[in-house]
């Protein structure tokens, strides 16, 4: 059975129709330090987690998600950076070929509510990765796509945007997050900064 299109995605999404969310894992815990393993197969079932993923990323709302974030270690990661929420994109075991010049931005996290942190990375890069319909692809990227994407990368080795942090910044940010989850605070309503 052939796997529905992005487009057809989409359609569904406006229709209202809904799979299920998936649970968003929160910093620090351990399971978002996993390395992600392969994927063999596009099949059915790689489609309906895709379609799951894309669900929570829009609900949260966010921009992009690694299934790391969501208890599946798999490369695995869907992405839509435009305004309106209409262009998702997916990764199957992606891989970045080429990355040059050095920029700065600002980033945030749906597994670290709240905390928004300038970091580092390459400003253009060249991505290898495979397409939900289990096509291979090549795409380069800059600006808030080339983030997005070694972002997300990033959380499939087990790596946080944190980590580009300083010692004592990221031990700051730890300790605010397992106050507020001890405390059973709502993570929808955290400040923008810790």
């Amino acid at each position: 059975m052939p796997c529905p299109s992005l487009l057809e995605f989409c359609n569904r999404n406006r229709l209202g129709l809904t799979v299920s969310l998936l649970d968003i894992l929160y910093y620090p815990d351990s399971q978002l330090r996993r390395n992600a393993a392969p994927v063999d197969n596009v099949d059915g079932k790689m489609v309906s987690l895709i379609d799951q993923m894309l669900e929570t990323m829009y609900a949260a709302p966010g921009i992009g998600l690694a299934a790391t974030q969501v208890n599946i270690h798999q490369r695995v990661v869907v992405i839509d950076v435009s305004e309106e929420n209409d262009t998702p994109m997916t990764f199957i075991n992606p891989e970045i070929l080429l990355s040059e010049g050095v920029g700065e931005m600002q980033e945030g996290c749906l597994s670290i509510p709240g905390v928004y942190e300038t970091v580092k990375r390459s400003e253009q890069i060249k991505v290898a990765a495979i397409d939900r319909e289990g096509n291979p692809f090549e795409l380069e990227a800059d600006g808030l796509l080339s983030v997005c994407i070694q972002h997300e990368i990033d959380h499939l080795n087990g790596k946080l945007f944190v980590d580009y942090l300083s010692p004592l910044k990221r031990n700051r940010i730890r300790k605010r997050l397992e106050r507020w989850i001890r405390d059973g605070a709502d993570l929808d309503e955290l400040p923008d900064r810790p």
